[in-house]
């Protein structure tokens, strides 16, 4: 079994594993360098499994960015018949994709 690691970052939890790409909240980096990340959640080696209490302590994720992009729109439509009452409000999450480099 491959090494993995659940990471928390924007108030979610990814599965990550090395070489995957992924698409999280967008973090204030520039493209093209690398971030750190401490909160993870879960730490398998491929053998074993450390669960952290809330994140296991000296485990870190290496993150390559590659780009900035806007999520998919979701649309939130509430109406209350027969009283004309409608409200429509669209949102597009701005995203971060990165490739995860190395898990330790």
């Amino acid at each position: 079994m491959e090494a993995y690691a659940v990471l928390e970052t924007g108030g979610k939890q990814v599965l990550v594993k090395a070489g995957q790409k992924i698409e999280i909240e967008k973090l204030s980096v520039e493209v093209g360098q690398e971030v750190v990340l401490d909160t993870v959640c879960a730490l398998s080696d491929g053998e074993t499994l450390k669960v952290g209490a809330p994140y296991v302590e000296g485990a870190k994720v290496t993150l390559v960015v590659d780009g900035h992009k806007r999520g998919q729109k979701v649309v939130n439509f509430k109406m209350k018949r027969r009283k004309g009452d409608r409200r429509k409000v669209g949102h597009r999450q701005e995203l971060t994709v990165a490739t995860v480099k190395a898990i330790a």
